[in-house]
């Protein structure tokens, strides 16, 4: 079924220019052209209106369509996604499932008209010293939106990703641009979508996928005047471009791009006291989890300096010296986390950790150490390096955490492990965090995101550009949707019945 094609305005086309792809056997993938673009871009728009005017019921059979699709494919898409990854057949089908599931998760949001936040104020004719208008306030969606497909999670974060299915349920056509990192699996995912539209009678141009390595497509969708916005999960050199032309264009769009974090962990004394050793073990293995190719991957551990944090530091060396080697998504991710490994050897202690293997494409740990003196003035170790390395930064005291704290960019989460005689120098850190992270943890950590309403994968620049949103849970539809008040409307007229009251 692969062809490596285009999918614009309900057909499936080529392109002159094409790339093969040595993960499936050779196949080409075609690289789309401007015509192309502009075309697909042309498409949403036309069918925009059509599809915003569908009912909320009529959408959420089509979302439930569309994970029923991709279920029918679940076997083929796996087989693909391993080739084209390199993960694990059960971390596959466990994100298949996470996929479907907040597909039904958006289906389920729209079925009620709760997430249109409506908001009633009557006429009062009688009011002095003069009346009050009778006016209705709901959302409504804002226009074609382009979703960027995200190279670690082939399906959660990619065709039929939460970006896509939170923009669909809003009522918004979706062009989406595939990663090259997984063509043949993006291509599957979008023919499903495509078999659930045709099955649930949507407009042509509801759904539309576009392919091509390099920067020109990316960039030729996002500055397209029919875009309206933009969701985006990857690196921060690449996101940042992304924003400053979406910001630059004549009718600037809002650009919701999840761009890195670094996800610190503060171990505070008596936590540490008690369990110290388990605590450096689980970190070990949380952050070579996927081969540390999780967002959320806590990168960075901040402690008090002395006999715990020690024992910490050598259960993780110890642990880290048992991991294997583990493919990474590509070639590049894996040139670039070695070029961070060195990096971070160039400005901090390495204890342990071997970094890669003999093998292709292959990472394991690489563990630091510093001082939060050397840490706070040094930039280059407060990068995100994608991959299993993490760095050790010693306090010399609770005021030098608080300062580390303080000193933190905006992250997607922030973690503590405290016992309670911790809590005093807890209620001192979290004020600091809330300011610094989208998600707080209490002793756990942050790789895995759950999939539900009270869930918030953001935070402050630059972990994401938008601290306001969210890429994963129900709140992530409000990207794709605007208010709108209506001012002496008459009710037969109104975009939907809960607005007549």
């Amino acid at each position: 079924m692969i062809t490596g094609d285009h999918l614009i305005d309900g057909a499936w086309q080529g392109s002159d220019t094409r790339l093969a792809s040595a993960d499936l056997d050779g196949a080409a993938v075609a690289q789309a052209t401007a015509a192309q673009i502009d075309a697909a871009c042309r498409a949403a728009r036309r069918d925009f209106r059509a599809y915003a005017a569908t009912s909320r019921d009529a959408r959420a059979a089509f979302l439930r369509a569309i994970a029923e699709e991709i279920d029918a494919l679940g076997h083929e898409i796996t087989r693909t996604a391993m080739a084209e990854s390199g993960l694990p057949e059960a971390r596959l089908v466990g994100e298949r499932g996470r996929t479907t599931g907040q597909l039904r998760m958006f289906a389920d949001l729209i079925g009620a008209p709760d997430y249109l936040d409506v908001r009633i104020d009557p006429a009062l004719p009688d009011r002095q010293p003069l009346p009050r208008p009778d006016l209705r306030l709901t959302h409504r969606p804002i226009g074609p939106v382009a979703v960027f497909g995200a190279s670690n999670f082939p399906l959660a974060f990619s065709t039929a990703g939460g970006d896509t299915a939170s923009a669909l349920a809003a009522g918004c056509p979706v062009i989406v641009k595939g990663h090259p990192a997984h063509p043949g699996t993006g291509e599957l995912v979008a023919r499903a979508i495509v078999a659930a539209a045709a099955r649930c009678g949507m407009p042509k141009a509801t759904f539309q996928f576009v392919q091509g390595a390099g920067q020109d497509v990316g960039e030729a969708l996002v500055q397209h005047p029919n875009i309206r916005a933009v969701g985006f999960t990857g690196s921060l050199r690449g996101g940042r471009a992304l924003f400053d032309l979406c910001h630059a264009r004549d009718l600037p769009i809002p650009f919701y791009g999840e761009l890195g974090s670094v996800n610190p962990v503060f171990l505070l004394p008596a936590a540490m006291d008690a369990r110290a050793e388990t605590l450096g073990q689980a970190w070990v293995q949380s952050l070579s989890m996927g081969a540390g190719q999780f967002c959320t991957n806590p990168g960075v551990v901040v402690g008090v300096d002395g006999a715990a944090l020690s024992a910490f530091a050598q259960a993780a060396v110890a642990t880290a010296g048992g991991v294997a080697g583990q493919k990474m998504l590509t070639a590049g991710i894996h040139r670039a986390y070695l070029a961070g490994v060195e990096t971070l050897s160039g400005g901090a202690e390495r204890i342990g950790g071997e970094g890669t293997d003999a093998a292709p494409q292959s990472a394991r740990p690489a563990l630091f150490r510093t001082d939060a003196a050397t840490w706070s003035a040094t930039p280059a170790l407060r990068h995100e390096v994608f991959g299993p390395a993490g760095i050790i930064v010693a306090c010399r005291d609770t005021q030098d955490m608080l300062a580390v704290a303080e000193g933190l960019e905006g992250q997607l989460t922030a973690t503590l492990h405290a016992d309670e005689a911790d809590h005093p120098l807890a209620r001192d850190l979290l004020p600091m965090l809330e300011e610094k992270a989208g998600r707080l943890l209490f002793n756990g950590w942050p790789t895995g995101v759950e999939v539900c309403a009270a869930m918030m994968h953001g935070g402050p620049y630059p972990a994401s550009t938008d601290v306001r949103s969210t890429s994963v849970g129900t709140l992530a539809i409000s990207r794709w949707l605007r208010p709108v008040s209506y001012q002496n409307v008459p009710p037969a007229l109104l975009p939907h019945p809960e607005l007549a009251g």
